[in-house]
């Protein structure tokens, strides 16, 4: 059976270029017909962060890429962690000491250094002289008598080369006189990564390893220790990386200052962080990140936008078709159209395609969308629960496209879930729009006994009343309007006047208006000025 693997080490939040893997790993496998396998790669104890596991399975289970035999899932083949599997790997160490694939070597850090610099001063490729390698029990016996300790090591060939057939390269060759002797146990017996992840894909059956370019030159030594092993090799397909904004550069997480230099980078994380700001969210660097999923969930993006945007980054169906739903990517899905080349991450084209499906969500899913950031920002506690189901969905049917990310809500819309008595003022625009103007005071309060009296109080009554206002007053709408927005929704920018208006209903906006003016009338910046 067809069957691959996504093990991410627990070392840090989920990178976009892992979650890539991830995606093409699990549409190759439903392709197929086969099984996704989630295997966290924890034999480097020293770097792994407990905290980091969980925001791992959720990104995964958040962007629907669900494991068949995994971690929470189990499986038949597990344990599905490298650290309880320990006694496996010492076994396939010891396995490959015994058939003279592998040894002790008792070298130490300074004597091998001392090796790297004569190699570099006679200007030849460092080869270790295997110098310190125990072939025998006395060997090992006097080595130790020095108070050495030893770490085991391959045992490479010297001569002839290996020719990989890479599903997405193509024939890859090797010059095993180029390999190391690559260490595969360390000295207080635990055992590295390469050993482990070969030993584990295959008692795991995983048919096709499916990762990212980096690991093609580690490809050599797990052959080797495959075939040592009397293993079935799995077929190998290495991705290209994903690349920076703009370039070639490998798209790293740590490097978020550099990044922020491009202009559609910076966009999308200050939008992010004016979402976060809103609901009391630590934008820390090293999490809030758009080079991390985390991001993107914690915002409100679509999980469907997400896949759609990473399956196009290093594949294509053909030069014209972007838009998939989900079925149609596994349907369509193979190794052969993955591109050679990197593909560069753009922040532009991943919000088009989050705004693309948003216009596909209905109200309903909508409104499931973003009550937990009213929720989270403390935007419901002033609001009548029995009317919430029908102000959200005329708030969002109003808001239309604005709402490009579900936490959009609390950008555009959070002053019609504000108490009256609490409406805070954007105080560039209050200055601009009703103190500034000499008339505007004056105006609204003519207007404002205008509104007292409109019945229906509805959205296309509402526009007739202020054009009629203004012919009456032998004013220009743009006098009043603007006054108007900033003191019934405290911005200088939003949804339809007039729909706002039908919202949020006669009583609070006349109560807004007074508010408004009474604040106008101070001279300082008075309270719910910001």
């Amino acid at each position: 059976m067809l069957r691959t693997r996504f093990a991410p080490s627990p070392t840090g939040y989920l990178h976009i270029g892992g979650v890539r893997t991830a995606l093409f790993c699990w549409l190759f496998a439903k392709a197929g017909g086969g099984k996704f396998i989630l295997r966290i790669d924890d034999t480097d104890w020293r770097r792994n962060v407990d905290e980091a596991l969980h925001p791992i399975l959720d990104g995964l289970r958040w962007l629907g890429i669900d494991w068949d035999e995994g971690p929470e899932v189990g499986g038949p083949l597990g344990p599905y962690f490298q650290s309880q599997r320990a006694e496996k790997y010492k076994a396939a160490a010891e396995k490959l000491l015994q058939a003279g694939l592998a040894y002790r070597d008792y070298a130490t850090a300074e004597e091998l250094q001392a090796e790297r610099k004569a190699a570099e001063a006679e200007k030849r490729s460092f080869v270790y002289s295997r110098k310190w390698m125990a072939e025998t029990p006395k060997d090992q016996a006097r080595f130790e008598a020095e108070g050495r300790s030893a770490v085991v090591r391959l045992k490479m060939p010297r001569e002839g080369k290996l020719v990989i057939d890479d599903l997405v390269r193509g024939p890859v060759e090797f010059d095993w006189a180029q390999e190391q002797d690559h260490v595969i146990q360390r000295a207080d017996g635990s055992c590295l990564y390469h050993l482990a992840s070969v030993v584990d894909d295959h008692d795991m059956q995983i048919s096709h390893v499916i990762r990212a370019e980096e690991h093609l030159s580690n490809t050599p030594r797990q052959v080797f220790i495959g075939q040592s092993l009397g293993y079935e090799l799995p077929k190998y397909a290495h991705l290209p990386f994903v690349a920076e904004p703009g370039s070639r550069n490998k798209l790293s997480k740590r490097k978020l200052a550099k990044y922020l230099g491009n202009r559609d980078f910076a966009q999308l994380l200050d939008h992010g962080r004016q979402i976060a700001q809103r609901i009391g969210l630590d934008a820390d660097p090293e999490t809030f990140n758009p080079v991390v999923v985390d991001f993107y969930r914690q915002v409100g993006y679509l999980p469907e936008a997400i896949v759609n945007y990473l399956a196009l980054l290093g594949w294509s169906w053909d030069d014209k078709t972007e838009h998939f739903t989900r079925r149609e990517l596994v349907e369509r899905f193979s190794l052969d159209r993955i591109n050679k080349a990197p593909g560069s991450f753009d922040p532009k084209k991943l919000q088009a395609f989050q705004e693309r499906h948003m216009l596909e969500v209905p109200i309903e899913q909508k409104m499931k969308m973003v009550l937990p950031f009213l929720e989270k920002a403390g935007l419901l506690d002033a609001v009548d629960h029995d009317r919430l189901e029908s102000m959200l969905s005329q708030i969002l049917e109003i808001c239309g496209d604005r709402i490009k990310l579900s936490g959009d809500i609390l950008l555009y819309a959070d002053f019609f879930f504000v108490a009256d008595d609490a409406l805070a003022y954007d105080e560039k625009a209050f200055e601009k729009r009703l103190r500034k103007p000499a008339e505007a005071a004056g105006l609204l309060t003519k207007l404002k006994d205008r509104l007292a009296a409109a019945e229906p109080f509805d959205a296309p009554s509402l526009e007739r009343l202020l054009h009629e206002f203004t012919e009456i007053e032998g004013i220009k709408i743009g006098q009043i309007i603007h006054a108007l927005r900033v003191a019934v929704t405290g911005k200088a920018f939003g949804p339809g006047m007039f729909d706002c208006l039908a919202v949020l209903g006669k009583e609070s906006c006349l109560k807004r208006i007074d508010r408004a003016l009474f604040i106008n009338r101070d001279t300082g910046l008075a309270e719910g000025i910001m």
